[in-house]
């Protein structure tokens, strides 16, 4: 089963990730995008540029992302093993989808396409909600992708990405404290594994 944790920066998804790590049998298998590999230090670069070009970001991620299923995710699944990605290809939707918009007329579903002939859907998202200018005060505005209007154009597109694919998703209202959260996410996920 893969189960991937999605919502803006600030939401506290990275948190609750770490806090599943004790609660898990150890034979889960952990995981982020970006990814530790060169593709993913690829990434983290472009992130850091102010002026890196939107649609080559876009391929990086991509890149990433492509590396990531064959490397960890697809062998980690077929072992039979529970897998848990702290961002996955929704982040490219919501993220990139608002990124591309002002060059785009359907930006979303473009970034779509080009994931969709090789990517794998999760078996269940997680939606960490916390509107944007709290995520954007969290995050502390690091980086290009952390500003309270920039948050609000991604906010947008999980919220299309949630109405298209209702069944997936579970909001976790992550407004609470972070104790809150963390056990929210526990039950959640607990509930899933239950399920499967």
């Amino acid at each position: 089963m893969l189960i991937t944790l999605e919502g803006i920066d600030g939401s506290g998804k990275t948190t609750a990730c770490e806090a599943l790590r004790d609660a898990l049998p150890e034979e889960t298998v952990f995981t982020r995008e970006p990814t530790e590999s060169w593709y993913g230090e690829a990434v983290n670069r472009s992130i850091a540029d102010d002026d890196a070009d939107p649609m080559a970001e876009l391929f990086l991620y991509t890149a990433d992302h492509a590396d990531h299923l064959s490397r960890v995710i697809r062998p980690s699944l077929d072992n039979g093993r529970v897998v848990i990605s702290d961002r996955y290809s929704d982040s490219r939707y919501a993220y990139q989808g608002a990124t591309l918009a002002d060059r785009l007329e359907r930006p979303m579903a473009y970034v779509k396409g080009v994931h969709e002939p090789f990517t794998r859907k999760p078996d269940a998202t997680l939606y960490f909600d916390v509107p944007p200018e709290v995520g954007a005060e969290r995050a502390g505005a690091t980086n290009k992708f952390e500003t309270a209007d920039y948050l609000e154009r991604v906010a947008e597109n999980y919220e299309r990405l949630i109405d298209a694919d209702p069944t997936r998703f579970v909001r976790i209202d992550a407004t609470q404290s972070p104790e809150a959260v963390v056990e929210a996410t526990e039950r959640v996920v607990a509930g899933l594994l239950d399920d499967e």
